[in-house]
């Protein structure tokens, strides 16, 4: 049965004991040797291919090939130490934290895998770099891999569930440092003591505003993550040699909560498994089939759908059509509002020579694009051709969102067969015609029209690595993957993809101190 942890700031005259602290109740979950459900591994394994699907993607973008040549250049001999990096043969490695750090921007960069919106928002497959490269690094069988994934993702989604960052402008990946070290702590069979000091130096390092996610957005939206692992990694390593971290790390009179969250005076109540209970987190998770930010995926097969049952708004926008759109509006949740919608107030949303990291954060040009082109694709539609071209500036300049309080109120539902990430499209023609539609949840969703199963998985695997990795890798990678939980440990420092020769000299090799 799950244990509900109240938290509260207290005074240092209060002399809150370890055993009363979320730091450890996170550790002890950590430490527990509970088994992983047969279902719980099943998704791990799903999100594993997931997580090589789009790190394999986006193995040439420049933010991935400047992260790649980092941990390059802190290369270690193979000898049974060291963590293999995307795209790079099986024999280059380079140490656990430098491989956490590169492959977490090849995962994350194209905004691509799986998600957890609750109180906070997060990407739990963030999780994956981290602990497998530690895995790799001291050679950890494929159980050991499944039991730190599981707590990863069992630690990230109950604080995401509870603790709310994005209110205060902090990043969300302060949920992510202490969950990978969580992971890590489980892997390694680590006491509650070293995984207790090794998460809350993780926080401590990880916490930092949500600029990187404000106006013209930057590449650094990518290496935030893989900064938190990287963190995570070097924080486990500290605290195995003995090395502590600060206390009260979430409660302290001058710790994250009084200082950077909801204050002296608040308190949270986080669910976290009981002693002997499954960690299922991951199983309330999703992943995305459109590259994009999730609350963007719902809107994605609304306009596909309408551009499919309304010819006219095929026709709208292009020269010489007799009826075009006068407005589109899109009512929605608070956190669509003002996070990627009008509501931001950002200009940047709505500029054809902004960033793919800013288009890919801003609805009215998503809803512009998959309405004209009855899809979406993961470098078509963000090419600067594709933004830039005329009647979808005309159209995109016409779209604005609006929050919607009911539709605010399912986005924050405990209830998930309630909870909704999407909203009502109100269409106006020039001809006085209006179009209106809703949608809830995306296709992909648990409760959406196409939920994905393992053979999308596969499928949507098979579509990203196609172009750069061979048809023998790909199966060899799929075998190894299948097999999860009982590869051995030579196996487990075989779980990566390795590009197929010539793609990665394609991509550009940055220079830098190191």
């Amino acid at each position: 049965m799950t244990v509900t942890h109240h938290l509260r700031v207290h005074r240092s005259d209060e002399n809150l004991a370890r055993e009363g602290q979320l730091a450890w109740h996170i550790a002890q979950v950590a430490a527990d040797p509970v088994e992983v459900d047969p279902d719980v591994v099943d998704m791990i394994i799903n999100r594993v291919i997931d997580n090589a699907a789009v790190a394999a993607a986006s193995l040439t973008r420049a933010p991935v090939s400047a992260a790649r040549q980092q941990a390059l250049d802190h290369a270690v001999s193979v000898g049974g130490s060291g963590a293999t990096v995307f795209g790079c043969s099986l024999d280059r490695r380079t140490s656990p934290e430098w491989a956490a750090w590169a492959n977490g921007v090849a995962v994350r960069e194209l905004d691509y895998h799986d998600t957890f919106l609750a109180a906070d928002y997060s990407h739990p497959g963030d999780n994956i770099p981290p602990i497998l490269a530690v895995a790799q690094h001291v050679g950890a069988d494929g159980r050991a891999l499944v039991r730190g994934l599981a707590t990863g993702y069992e630690i990230q989604i109950d604080l995401v569930r509870a603790i709310c960052l994005h209110k205060h402008k902090i990043d969300h990946v302060a949920h992510l440092g202490p969950s990978a070290a969580a992971g890590i702590g489980t892997l390694l069979g680590l006491d509650v003591e070293t995984i207790y000091q090794a998460v809350g130096q993780a926080l401590h390092t990880t916490t930092a505003t949500r600029q990187s996610r404000k106006g013209e957005i930057s590449t650094w939206k990518a290496h935030a993550p893989a900064f938190a692992g990287k963190m995570a990694v070097e924080a486990v390593d500290r605290a195995m040699r003995g090395e502590t971290s600060p206390s009260l790390i979430y409660e302290g009179e001058d710790g994250v909560i009084a200082w950077l969250l909801d204050g002296p005076d608040a308190s949270y109540d986080v669910p976290l498994p009981a002693e002997g209970e499954p960690k299922r987190g991951i199983l309330d998770s999703y992943t995305k089939e459109h590259s994009a930010e999730y609350q963007a995926q719902a809107w994605i097969d609304l306009a596909r759908r309408l551009h499919g049952q309304h010819p006219v708004l095929r026709q709208a926008q292009q020269p010489g059509s007799e009826v075009n759109v006068e407005s589109i509006v899109l009512h929605t949740s608070h956190h669509t509002h003002y996070v990627i919608g009008s509501g931001a107030n950002d200009p940047q949303k709505y500029d054809p020579t902004a960033s793919r990291e800013t288009l890919d954060h801003s609805i009215p040009y998503i809803f512009a694009v998959a309405l004209q082109d009855g899809g979406w694709h993961h470098v078509d539609s963000y090419t600067p051709a594709r933004a830039g071209r005329e009647d979808t500036v005309a159209l995109w300049h016409k779209i604005t969102t609006a929050e919607d309080p009911e539709w605010t109120r399912r986005y924050h539902s405990d209830d998930p067969n309630e909870k909704a990430f999407g909203g009502r499209v109100v269409i106006t023609l020039t001809d006085g015609t209006v179009i209106e539609d809703e949608i809830a949840v995306a296709d992909a969703h648990p409760l959406g029209a196409r939920p994905f199963v393992r053979e999308d998985y596969v499928r949507k695997f098979r579509l990203l690595a196609e172009p750069v990795l061979s048809a023998d890798e790909i199966e060899r990678f799929l075998a190894l993957a299948e097999r999860l939980p009982e590869l051995t440990p030579e196996e487990v420092q075989q779980l990566t993809v390795v590009a197929e020769f010539g793609v990665l000299a394609s991509a550009p090799a940055p220079k830098g101190l190191f």
